[in-house]
């Protein structure tokens, strides 16, 4: 694989356009494009730190996370929430239009972001967005959660590594999002913009806080899809 590339187009009522390109190393889902020259004082590591974070000061001047949110949050700054916008999303050969809020437009592209962003926690999330969904409902990023990881597994037994079948280790994981989420939120709330761009972290929190609480319930509502692979005669 060569680059990845994902367009975010908005379209508001008024005429006005944004539009957000995205172009990752399609190996290691890396951002191709250098940072801003300038950044934002709130995206400065030590500003509202989150709790836990492991990259130090010495090495890192800036929280990598906010650094790739800031062209989305600054350029978005005075749309509120409940704007209605027409957003357009090219992903590779395809083309994906919805109307939307614009907290869910903004929602969907900062999923890539904080995937991709160099965040030691939020990397994780790197082969879910190879395979981005825009606009994923919760039922199906609960899927694609569950089978990203257990396909994590496979690929560690396959190394000699220990596999975590009970996936007690995404439940951690996505109690480590949550933190993130809490700590991204405060910096942008700091910065007294339109509530577009929070509320859209709002609404990727809500989803980590479904998988926190819900994965378990619908992990049994999905099994009897796979009862032909349950069955003594397998398909092997």
């Amino acid at each position: 694989m060569d680059t990845v590339s994902y367009e975010y187009r908005f379209s508001f009522p008024s005429g006005r356009e944004e539009q957000f390109h995205i172009h990752l190393d399609g190996a290691t889902m890396t951002p191709r494009e250098p940072l801003p020259p300038v950044l934002p004082e709130w995206t400065r590591l030590e500003f509202k730190q989150c709790e836990g974070c492991r990259l130090p000061y010495g090495s890192y001047s800036h929280c990598p996370l906010a650094a790739h949110l800031s062209p989305v949050v600054e350029q978005l700054s005075d749309v509120t929430s409940i704007d209605q916008v027409k957003v357009t999303v090219l992903v590779d050969d395809r083309t994906l239009t919805r109307s939307a809020t614009a907290q869910e437009g903004i929602s969907s592209l900062m999923g890539i972001i904080v995937a991709t962003s160099g965040c030691p926690v939020t990397e994780f999330f790197k082969p879910m967005a190879r395979f981005h969904l825009p606009f994923a409902s919760t039922e199906e990023t609960f899927y694609r959660a569950a089978s990203m990881y257990m396909l994590a597994q496979y690929y560690r037994w396959q190394d000699n590594l220990s596999a975590d079948l009970d996936m007690k280790g995404l439940f951690r994981f996505y109690e480590k999002v949550a933190n993130v989420n809490k700590g991204m939120a405060d910096r942008i709330r700091s910065i007294k913009r339109e509530d577009g761009a929070i509320n859209a972290l709002v609404l990727l929190d809500m989803f980590v806080h479904g998988m926190q609480h819900g994965l378990g319930s619908t992990l049994s509502d999905l099994k009897p899809l796979f009862a032909p692979y349950l069955a003594e005669t397998n398909i092997v």
